[in-house]
């Protein structure tokens, strides 16, 4: 589906609102041995779950973690969610609202949205589909409105049409001419120029007037020919309408004009000496329009900034913002009355409707709660909404109560989410061993592979070799949730796996879609709500919007849900989008870790942020180099990737090192970035932490990947230093280095292999069972199935040689 159709279904959808559950994910339930082995379980469903992005996991029945967290100490400040801002479309509309809103309360003439079949009126999807149909002026026959309302939602009858077709003509359009006619008024309009200026040394004065196409005051005047206004203005003659002689491109003034002038001052503000100081409330013409003072000056023309003439005085208006006067028939569109509150000029308008919005985000709660205080909230919350025990609410009948919510714009329910709270500041869910009153049984679970705190160092997870605790992805973080408290769509930081623990509480209900679906929801929801991206490119990894998975899967995206209760995991694979929200009050915990398959789309990973200019949470390069320099910890399988790691970053960077050379770049040094911040060694272009080469300039101080060498400053080559962290001799030792160690491994595996089978000879397999253990020590082989069955077989095969031994001695 094209991002035309995307962007149409999606209105149509959000007209009237249906919502039809995904299908499910896959739930697995190990049994305990497969449970012992939890990096070896996860690659195991590994080829049915990444197809959905997430999975569901079932401990054993008697794997029961104790709560270790001092539910009474436990304080934390929650989020706010405003649910129906979370929506792509609704936030969309609710921008556009507070758009038209401002528009008409700016001039003066506050907006009371219509309402229509007991619902507020749809102002952008009516703006949406009237320019679908070519805009208002060709929306000019019953058919095209039908249609309209229809694709709407509304019922398609004669009333319905003349209701959106007024409407638009009332509230709409004048907006839209607005906009259209805003390039010319501000081209037209220069701020900041003196208007009028008196010399008080003579009878002749000079006023400057401003630099006027007269190509777009006639093409004003002309498309306002149309918008004549039906009603007269009427204000008292003040004489503004007599016109001074011009002599020699001066301006010549009477003392009947003197004169005529001040009588205009006096018929405006009453009657009264007029002198220097006086505040601008006794400058007032109605109750809050200020004229300008021009240095205080009470003989200064008030001139129309668009037409520079000040006849019709009786027709112009003053700004409260700015105090430049319009005539109400130059502005576009002409106004028919005089505003009765504030009126703003279009400058004005167009600076403060088109102010840049703020990026969304999520605002703290202004109270500290305990785990007991939000309960309590939480409960409540749930039980007043429903109108009944929150626990008897059906799962389906809150996930449809969620979505309908977050797709009105009429409804305006908050909730608060204890979310991202760091473990290393609260102390973690799980049972560590820093955790207080340990009881005899808690042991088991403090050196579980499940507990979150252990998961992420495992042996087999490369995470184990990145030395800094990084929160929330190799340190766990939790989450207190109640009733639609939401977590929005994203991938995790460098599209790394993550597990997700609910300790207790309520369910909670996830969403998910596979890595290779990741770019179909992008694009749809780029295509579904391009306005928002447009002004803020990197959306999806602010985690603070949401769209209905209907939407997404009309639109192509492969989407699934789980509902994960209390016990129970949630896993997500490499670069698999995922959303939720809490059905109740619960409590959660999750942490991010990467077995050796994540290897490569971690490159691809940081690929895509070099394109996004997205900071890194640690170097790739750093990471491989690092496994790399400690081999002898790795197994075969992440020696196996690490190996294809190294050739991909080696090859590369003699390339790129190759073309600065050519360049004529001579100057070089070692550098050791580990020991540098991440915002000291960052690509001034790409924003990558940079890890085996940089270039540096020593005029500007700028430092780049040598990807972008030639991009980042235009100073001399002279003044620029290559920074290395390895020179190529001995990246490729330790290509060797891994190669040895990889081609040892695989020979001695496939002895192991070979002696293990039940076909191998008999003679002399107790002796090379014992060179195999030997070799396994020398090349110091990590702890590794197949190395635990090697130990149990020479054990076994030991044992049964004893007693033979006994009997041939006895005779």
């Amino acid at each position: 589906m094209d991002s035309k159709n995307i962007q149409k279904n999606a209105m149509q959808k959000s007209a009237e609102f249906t919502f039809t559950p995904p299908p499910a994910a896959p739930v697995f339930e190990p049994t305990l041995e497969d449970f012992a082995d939890p990096l070896g379980y996860i690659a195991k469903i590994r080829p049915v779950a990444e197809i959905t992005g997430i999975c569901k996991i079932k401990p054993p029945a008697r794997w029961q973690p104790p709560f270790s967290l001092d539910v009474d100490k436990l304080k934390f400040v929650p989020r706010i969610q405003k649910l129906n801002e979370l929506e792509a479309i609704t936030r969309l509309k609710l921008l556009f609202l507070e758009k038209i809103l401002k528009f008409w309360d700016l001039q003066g003439s506050p907006l009371k949205i219509p309402m229509i079949e007991n619902k507020t009126l749809d102002l952008y999807c009516l703006k949406f589909w009237v320019d679908e149909e070519g805009g208002f002026e060709n929306c000019n026959t019953p058919k095209k409105w039908r249609k309209i309302a229809n694709s709407m939602g509304y019922s398609q009858n004669a009333n319905t049409m003349n209701f959106l077709r007024s409407n638009y003509e009332k509230i709409l359009l004048p907006y839209e001419i607005f906009e259209k006619s805003k390039a010319d008024i501000l081209k037209t309009v220069k701020k900041g120029e003196t208007k009028v200026e008196i010399k008080t040394d003579g009878d002749v004065v000079k006023q400057s007037f401003k630099e006027v196409s007269v190509e777009s005051i006639t093409k004003i005047k002309d498309e306002c020919k149309n918008y004549i206004p039906h009603t007269s203005i009427k204000k008292t003659k003040t004489g503004s309408d007599i016109k001074p002689d011009v002599v020699n491109n001066s301006i010549v003034e009477s003392e009947e004009m003197k004169c005529n002038r001040e009588l205009r001052r006096l018929a405006c503000y009453g009657p009264g000496p007029k002198m220097p100081g006086l505040n601008d409330e006794e400058f007032d013409i109605t109750k809050s329009r200020k004229r300008p003072r021009y240095d205080l000056d009470p003989l200064a023309v008030y001139v129309c900034a668009i037409c520079q003439k000040d006849h019709t005085d009786n027709l112009l208006l003053i700004c409260n913002g700015c105090s430049d006067t319009y005539h109400t028939f130059c502005l576009k569109p002409p106004l028919n009355s005089v505003p009765d509150g504030d009126w703003r000029c279009p400058c004005c308008i167009a600076e403060e409707v088109h102010k840049p919005a703020e990026a969304f985000g999520f605002a703290q709660a202004e109270r500290e709660y305990t785990l007991q205080q939000f309960g309590e909230m939480a409960d409540k919350f749930k039980s007043d909404y429903f109108g009944m025990s929150g626990h008897l609410v059906p799962t389906s009948v809150a996930e449809k109560e969620f979505w309908r919510i977050i797709s009105s714009v009429e409804e305006d329910v908050t909730v608060e989410y204890g979310a991202d709270l760091h473990s290393m500041d609260h102390g973690s869910g799980f049972p560590t061993k820093s955790s207080l009153n340990l009881y005899p049984g808690d042991q088991e679970y403090v050196d579980s592979g499940w507990n979150l705190n252990n998961l992420p160092v495992l042996d087999g997870s490369v995470l184990r070799f990145i030395n800094a605790d990084i929160s929330g992805m190799t340190v766990p973080w939790m989450y207190v949730g109640m009733c639609f408290s939401a977590f929005c769509w994203h991938n995790e930081d460098h599209w790394s796996y993550s597990i997700n623990y609910l300790h207790w509480g309520e369910a909670k209900t996830w969403y998910g879609v596979p890595g290779s679906g990741a770019e179909l929801l992008e694009n749809a929801m780029k295509a579904a709500a391009p306005e928002l991206f447009k002004s803020q490119p990197d959306l999806l990894h602010q985690l603070v919007t949401i769209m209905n998975p209907n939407i997404l899967m009309a639109a192509g995206v492969p989407i699934y849900r789980t509902d994960q209760q209390a016990g129970e995991f949630v896993v997500t694979f490499p670069r698999a989008y995922h959303a939720g929200f809490n059905q109740g009050y619960n409590f959660a915990e999750a942490v991010n870790f990467a077995p050796p398959d994540w290897l490569k789309i971690g490159r691809e990973c940081i690929t895509h942020y070099k394109y996004l200019k997205r900071f890194c949470v640690f170097s790739h390069d750093e990471l491989i180099c690092k496994m790399a320099l400690e081999g002898d910890r790795l197994d075969l399988e992440t020696a196996l990737e690490t190996q294809k790691e190294l050739v991909s970053a080696t090859e590369e960077e003699g390339r790129l090192r190759a073309k600065i050379a050519k360049q004529g770049l001579k100057s070089v040094r070692r550098t050791a970035f580990e020991l540098l911040g991440d915002d000291e060694r960052l690509c001034e272009v790409c924003k990558t932490t940079c890890f085996l080469s940089s270039v540096s300039c020593a005029d500007c101080k700028h430092m780049a990947c040598l990807q972008h060498a030639n991009d980042f400053c235009q100073c001399p080559l002279d003044k620029k230093t290559l920074n290395y962290r390895y020179d190529m001799d001995e990246l490729h030792i330790m290509l060797q280095t891994l190669d040895f160690r990889v081609n040892s491994f695989d020979k001695w595996m496939t002895e192991t292999k070979k002696m293990l089978l039940p076909t191998a000879p008999d003679i002399g397999r107790v002796q090379k069972f014992k060179v195999l253990l030997d070799e396994a020590d020398e090349l110091k082989i990590p702890k590794c199935m197949l190395l635990t069955q090697l130990k149990n077989e020479y054990t076994a095969a030991t044992e049964n040689v004893e007693p033979i031994i006994i009997e041939l001695d006895d005779d």
